[in-house]
């Protein structure tokens, strides 16, 4: 390292002119992020430095859920019919059209933070008006005000972590599926990577990615792709113009030896990252939620399983003492822990991720009238 400063981020444009100050004296090779909230600054800076990366329309694109659904539909990208609301009243009515259930979500937020079903007239008033808080409280100055209403895709959720080495070379290097939370929330609760999964060698999900990234105008860098596994296809979610985020870059190194946050510095610095695959296995990691609202008193896990070599790691993520909020509030704030596994198989990762989940004690002290709840 050269040199190392300070600035506030939370200003962009002053971070914007930093930025470019500090390179013009220093000399910048790269510059890149893996953070939401820094994807739109990260594209201006490499914009003006001449530096590779993708336009600032790109990464506004990816940022913005509303311009990410436009360009899709203009380009014919299978993805879920989805139209912007300005008030509740609005909101009702395109929810009406679409037809129930519909699903309202925060314009400016990544990935499921906000997101909420809904089943009719009072629940999207209800959802709107949290998606607007939401899009204030959640990326601060980063976050685009507003509120989408969209059609309600059924099927499983995975998404494709992909490499663009150009404009004409989109590369799924992983394909991540999920298990989400009970509905109306769709709080990530498992992710796991195959480096056998057979969607890597199926062409109409190749096709489908790779015409997502390109509507947005998307030629370069790391991204994460969301889709639904509908009866008439894979259907896009979003496009996050950053790696995943849940550690998935970990599951997509111990699954198949590719290392993402690598790849993306190689091509920040001008270079072409190594994609081949070292390993063949299975990674997957699942976050514990509280079962009740209240506040922590015991986190316990039983010593035999950290004795296994499969568990990669086991992380408290909340202190004794600390105020959780169950389904369907809770938010990623409210996670107790994350584990990470290996095996063999996807299905052998299940089965660890279970094993581990059997040797936890979690203790909440219910409010009110109740006492408390044991795992």
């Amino acid at each position: 390292m050269a040199a190392e400063m300070a600035v506030d981020l939370r200003d962009p444009e002053t971070a914007a002119e930093f930025g470019r100050d500090t390179a013009s004296r220093l000399g910048v090779a790269g510059v890149t992020t893996y953070m939401e909230h820094y994807v739109e600054l990260a594209a201006r800076l490499t914009h003006h430095l001449g530096l590779p990366g993708n336009s600032p329309a790109a990464a506004a694109a990816c940022r913005d859920k509303a311009i990410t659904r436009r360009l899709l539909a203009e380009h014919r990208v299978p993805s879920a019919r989805s139209h912007l609301a300005q008030d509740a009243d609005r909101a009702v009515e395109i929810a009406r059209g679409l037809g129930y259930p519909v699903v309202v979500k925060p314009r400016g937020r990544a990935g499921s933070a906000g997101v909420l079903r809904a089943d009719d007239d009072a629940d999207v008033r209800e959802a709107f008006n949290r998606a607007l808080v939401d899009s204030v409280l959640g990326l601060e100055d980063w976050s685009v005000p507003g509120a989408l209403v969209e059609e309600y895709l059924q099927g499983p959720e995975i998404s494709a972590e992909t490499v663009i080495l150009g404009p004409q070379h989109v590369q799924i290097v992983a394909v991540t599926r999920k298990v989400l939370g009970p509905e109306p929330q769709f709080q990530e609760i498992e992710h796991t990577v195959d480096a056998k999964d057979p969607l890597l060698t199926d062409p109409y999900l190749a096709e489908v990615v790779a015409a997502a990234v390109q509507a947005l105008g998307i030629t370069w860098g790391v991204v994460h792709v969301e889709l639904r596994l509908t009866s008439t296809g894979p259907r896009v979610i979003e496009i996050n113009g950053r790696p995943a985020g849940d550690l998935i870059p970990l599951l997509v190194d111990r699954a198949t030896g590719v290392n993402l946050p690598q790849a993306l510095a190689a091509l920040a610095a001008g270079e072409k990252p190594d994609l081949t695959p070292t390993r063949s296995e299975a990674a997957a990691i699942r976050f514990l939620y509280p079962e009740y609202t209240g506040r922590i008193q015991r986190l316990d896990a039983h010593r035999p399983v950290h004795d296994q070599l499969w568990l990669e790691r086991l992380v408290w993520t909340r202190d004794l003492g600390t105020q959780v909020i169950a389904p369907p509030r809770t938010s990623i704030d409210d996670r107790l822990a994350h584990w990470v596994v290996t095996g063999p198989t996807a299905a052998d990762c299940t089965k660890r991720l279970d094993l581990v989940a059997d040797h936890l004690t979690i203790r909440i002290a219910r409010p009110a009238h109740t006492t408390s709840c044991t795992r």
